[in-house]
C-alpha cells in the first residue's frame, strides 16, 4: 500500500484575479487530503471517503468517457478522465480518502483532493508538477463544471514551508515571498456553507470578461485605473473590474511590504481587499462582514480579510503572536452570540506542497 497527500490553502491576498490571468498570494496549509492506495483485482476503480462515509466505482475501461454525477466523486473521476487523455491509463485500484481540511470552508478541499487523487493514481508514473497543476485545473473546469482560476492547484502542488508564494497566474512562474517574523495568521469559519458552482461565481467571470472586452484588452490584468476612469462601462461591471485591477496592484504592494517588513502597510492592504471584495465585487455575506469588523477591534490585528471564493468560508486574520489566545476567544464569543454558532478556526502555517508519505 502507498499514499499521497495534497495540502489545502490559505489565499493571503489576490482574490478573484486567478481567473483573470493576475497575481495571487497564497499559502499551503498543514490541512491535507490524503489517499492511500492498493491494487484491485476486479478490473475496477474503487473510491471511498472516511469523511463522507460514501463509495463508488467504475469499470477502468469506461474512465474516458465518464460524466459528472453531482458528488463529491467527480473531483477524483474528472482527475481520472484527464489522467486518461494526458496518456496515463487508470489501472484498477482502492482509493481511500481522508482529509482535515474542512469542506466548503474556502480553504480549497477540492484541489486538495484533486491533486492527491491524481498522485494517487498515477502511483509513482512520473509527470511534471505545472502539468500536474494544469490537469487537475481541467478537472475542475471542464468535469466538475467550476470555471476558477489555477491558484488552488499550483500551491496545493508548489506549496513551501515557511513562505507564501507569489504566483504570475497568466505566466504561471511563481516567486518565493517569506513572510516577517512576529506575525501570526488565523483563518476563521463562518460556518456558512458556499457553492461556488453556483450562479455568482460564473456570473463574475462573465462580468469580467465583459469587462475586458470593453477595455480592449487581453484580460484584465492588462488594464489600468485610468484606462477604467475614461471608460463607460456598466456600472456593475465598472466595478467588478475596479476590484480586479486594484487587487493585482495589492498583491505587489503587499508583497513589498513583507520584504521590507513592514507589518502595518500588509495589515491596510488586508483590509483593502475585504472592502474592495464586499462592495466592488460583492463576494462578502454578513458573517464574514462582521468577523472583519470585530477582528479589527481586537488589540494586536493588523488586518483581517475574507479569503477563498467568498459567499461564506473563512476570514484570515494578520496578528501579533502574543494576540491568538486573546483573538480567538473574543472572537469566538462575539460571533456565537450574534450568529448562535461557533466559528471553528485554524493556525495558518505554511507547508509544504503535494508528494507520497
Amino acid at each position: 500500500m502507498s499514499a499521497y497527500r495534497a495540502p489545502g490553502r490559505v489565499n493571503l491576498i489576490g482574490e478573484h484575479t486567478d481567473y483573470n490571468l493576475g497575481f495571487v498570494l497564497p499559502v499551503a496549509l498543514d490541512l491535507e487530503c490524503r489517499v492511500t492506495v492498493e491494487p484491485s483485482n476486479d478490473g475496477r476503480l474503487h473510491v471511498s471517503s472516511e469523511q463522507e462515509k460514501e463509495s463508488r466505482d467504475w469499470p477502468v475501461e469506461k474512465i474516458p468517457r465518464l460524466e459528472p454525477a453531482q458528488e463529491w466523486t467527480d473531483y477524483v473521476a474528472g482527475v481520472a478522465r484527464e489522467l486518461h487523455r494526458a496518456g496515463y491509463v487508470t489501472r484498477p485500484l482502492k482509493l481511500r480518502v481522508s482529509s482535515t481540511v474542512p469542506v466548503g470552508a474556502g480553504l480549497s478541499s477540492s484541489a486538495a483532493l484533486e491533486v492527491s487523487s491524481a498522485l494517487a493514481l498515477l502511483d509513482g508514473r512520473p509527470i511534471e508538477k505545472l502539468q500536474l497543476a494544469r490537469l487537475c485545473q481541467r478537472a475542475e473546469n471542464e468535469f466538475v463544471g467550476m470555471p476558477s482560476g489555477i491558484m488552488d492547484q499550483y500551491v496545493s502542488v508548489f506549496g513551501e514551508e515557511h513562505a507564501a508564494i507569489r504566483i504570475d497566474c497568466r505566466s504561471l512562474d511563481h516567486q518565493t515571498v517569506r513572510l516577517p517574523d512576529g506575525i501570526a495568521f488565523l483563518a476563521v469559519n463562518t460556518m456558512v456553507k458556499h457553492e461556488l458552482t453556483g450562479s455568482a461565481y460564473r456570473q463574475r467571470t462573465e462580468e469580467c470578461a465583459e469587462a475586458a472586452k470593453l477595455l480592449n484588452v487581453p484580460s484584465l490584468r492588462d488594464a489600468t485605473l485610468d484606462q477604467l476612469a475614461k471608460a463607460q462601462l456598466p456600472e456593475v461591471v465598472a466595478r467588478r473590474a475596479r476590484h480586479v485591477i486594484s487587487e493585482d496592484d495589492r498583491v505587489e504592494q503587499f508583497v513589498d511590504a513583507a520584504r521590507r517588513g513592514d507589518v502595518g502597510r500588509m495589515g491596510q492592504l488586508f483590509v483593502a481587499s475585504h472592502r474592495s471584495l464586499q462592495y466592488d465585487y460583492e463576494v462578502s455575506c454578513e458573517e464574514l462582514d462582521y468577523l472583519v469588523d470585530q477582528a479589527m477591534a481586537i488589540p494586536g490585528v493588523y488586518g483581517a480579510r475574507m479569503t477563498g471564493g467568498g459567499f461564506g468560508g473563512c476570514t484570515v486574520n494578520m496578528m501579533r503572536p502574543q494576540a491568538v489566545d486573546s483573538f480567538q476567544e473574543q472572537i469566538a464569543r462575539a460571533y456565537e452570540s450574534r450568529f448562535k454558532v461557533a466559528p471553528q478556526m485554524y493556525p495558518v502555517r505554511p507547508s509544504a506542497g503535494a508528494g507520497p508519505l
